[in-house]
C-alpha cells in the first residue's frame, strides 16, 4: 500500500478528487491512502499565518518555513512510530522543478509514503527545497495558482501503477510512455496506437446554417485492417502507428 499525504492551505479542493472513480475504489481496497493536512494546523499565531513579504523585497508573498517544517516531521513521526524500513520520499511541487515523466511515476510507485507539499502565492521559502524535500517536481513549463493540481497528476500517475488499482494491467504495460525504444540513434518513449470502437462507419450530421465542424469527409470510417481478424496485420498496423 502508498500512503499519500499532501500538505496544503486548500484541503477541500481535494475532496471530490480522492473519492470518486479509481482512486476511490483503491482506497475502499487499501491498495492507496489519500490523506490532507491543512498547513495552518501548524500555525502558532491567532491568524493561522503560512506567509510572509520575501526578504529582498519583490511581488507577492512566500510561504513559510516553521509550518511546513513541522508538518513534514508530524507526519513522518506518525509513520515511522513502531515501524522501520518505510521508504518515505517528499515532494515539493514547484513551477520551477524537473519536469515529471512516467519514469518518475514508475520510479515513486515503489515507495510506502509520498508527502506532496503544495506551493502557493509567489513560493515557497527555498529552505524547504533544499533542506526538507528529497526533491522538487513540476508538471510543464508554466505556472499554476499553487501545487494542488500538480498533486493530483502525481498522484493519479502513480496511483495507476500500483498493482490492483488498474483492473487489466495490460493496458497500463502497452500504454503511451510505458517503453523505450531505439529510434535514428536516440532513445525515445513510445505512444499509443491509435484505437477504434463501434460504429464502424460514423456519418456526421451538422446543420448547413450553424456549422461548428469543418467536415472533409462524408463517411468516417475504422481502418479496414482492425477489422480483418488477421492478428499479424493488425499488429504490424499497430507498430506503423506507434510513434
Amino acid at each position: 500500500m502508498v500512503k499519500f499525504d499532501i500538505i496544503t492551505i486548500f484541503p477541500d479542493l481535494f475532496k471530490g478528487f480522492v473519492s470518486e472513480s479509481l482512486l476511490a475504489r483503491a482506497q475502499k481496497k487499501r491498495l492507496i491512502t489519500i490523506t490532507t493536512h491543512d498547513l495552518r494546523r501548524w500555525t502558532t499565531d491567532k491568524h493561522k499565518t503560512v506567509d510572509d513579504r520575501p526578504y529582498g523585497g519583490g511581488a507577492g508573498m512566500i510561504l513559510k518555513i516553521e509550518p511546513i517544517f513541522k508538518s513534514v516531521l508530524s507526519i513522518k513521526n506518525q509513520v515511522l512510530r513502531g515501524k522501520k524500513n518505510k521508504k518515505i520520499r517528499t515532494i515539493l511541487l514547484s513551477a520551477k522543478g524537473k519536469t515529471f515523466t512516467q519514469k518518475d511515476a514508475r520510479r515513486l510507485a515503489k515507495y510506502d509514503q509520498i508527502i506532496l507539499i503544495c506551493g502557493r502565492y509567489e513560493g515557497v521559502d527555498e529552505r524547504v527545497a533544499k533542506h526538507i524535500a528529497d526533491e522538487e517536481i513540476s508538471i510543464g513549463n508554466y505556472v499554476l495558482f499553487g501545487g494542488e493540481v500538480p498533486a493530483m497528476v502525481v498522484i493519479e500517475a502513480v496511483s495507476r501503477l500500483i498493482p490492483g488499482v488498474v483492473a487489466k494491467e495490460e493496458s497500463v504495460k502497452n500504454e503511451s510512455f510505458s517503453k523505450w525504444q531505439m529510434a535514428n540513434g536516440k532513445w525515445q518513449t513510445n505512444r499509443e496506437y491509435p484505437q477504434y470502437t463501434r460504429p464502424e462507419v460514423f456519418v456526421p450530421k451538422t446543420s448547413i446554417k450553424n456549422k461548428v465542424l469543418s467536415i472533409k469527409e462524408n463517411k468516417w470510417r475504422v481502418p479496414k485492417v482492425l477489422l480483418s481478424g488477421d492478428h499479424k496485420k493488425i499488429e504490424e498496423w499497430r507498430q506503423r502507428n506507434t510513434e
